[in-house]
């Protein structure tokens, strides 16, 4: 992760102060930094120079869901895709580790992206959770089929395949019996399969899918 720049540190050529659009008052750049803005004393907003839009983050986006958002969350990484929530983290927190971890911003919050002035963030409009999927799906073209399953819906780990050795003790005794596939979450130690769970996930994810 890049390091926070110190007041003084900036590199040669770049503003060391931000001007007020209204008033002309001078800010020192370094009240700006992971794009925030604050008001002047006379009423105007005051930030960077907006940035172009985040470039396409192709078919591999990662993700940072708000504190609203986290049951989109819990769908985004059953589709496979990593997204990282944290519900008690404030926004200024989260901001910074979207931005140096190369997250792209998913929030319902429409003051987030007037106070923080970033290129990947994303201001989601459905209200419902299923809603919002169908919403994220279309605009980031996701894989809705070839991730599915492959993270912890938990706590956002890859899964990996184990033998049913290894997970004896941890599954009731009629579940080994009757399976012989089984992954586990190395960050948490959730032990997943495929029971008749899989199936209601995947119509649900089909009915909010649909057109």
């Amino acid at each position: 992760m890049a390091p926070e720049r110190q007041l003084g540190s900036e590199p040669a050529g770049e503003a060391t102060t931000v001007p007020c659009p209204g008033c002309g008052r001078e800010y020192d750049a370094s009240l700006f930094r992971f794009g925030r803005t604050r008001h002047c004393t006379c009423g105007t907003r005051v930030g960077p120079t907006p940035r172009p839009s985040a470039p396409d983050p192709g078919r591999n986006p990662r993700f940072f869901a708000d504190a609203m958002l986290g049951r989109l969350a819990r769908w985004l990484r059953i589709l496979g895709y990593d997204t990282s929530y944290e519900a008690h983290l404030e926004d200024a927190a989260l901001v910074r580790r979207a931005i140096q971890e190369e997250r792209v911003i998913l929030t319902r919050d429409r003051a987030l992206p007037e106070e923080f002035r970033v290129p990947a963030l994303v201001l989601v409009e459905a209200e419902r959770p299923a809603e919002q999927l169908r919403e994220l799906v279309r605009r980031f073209r996701l894989d809705t089929e070839g991730r599915l399953f492959t993270r912890c819906s938990r706590c956002n780990a890859g899964l990996e395949s184990v033998p049913r050795s290894q997970i004896a003790e941890r599954v009731p005794a009629r579940i080994l019996r009757d399976h012989d596939h089984f992954k586990h979450c190395p960050g948490c130690g959730r032990v997943y399969w495929e029971g008749s769970h899989v199936d209601r996930i995947r119509s649900a994810i089909r009915r909010a899918l649909a057109p």
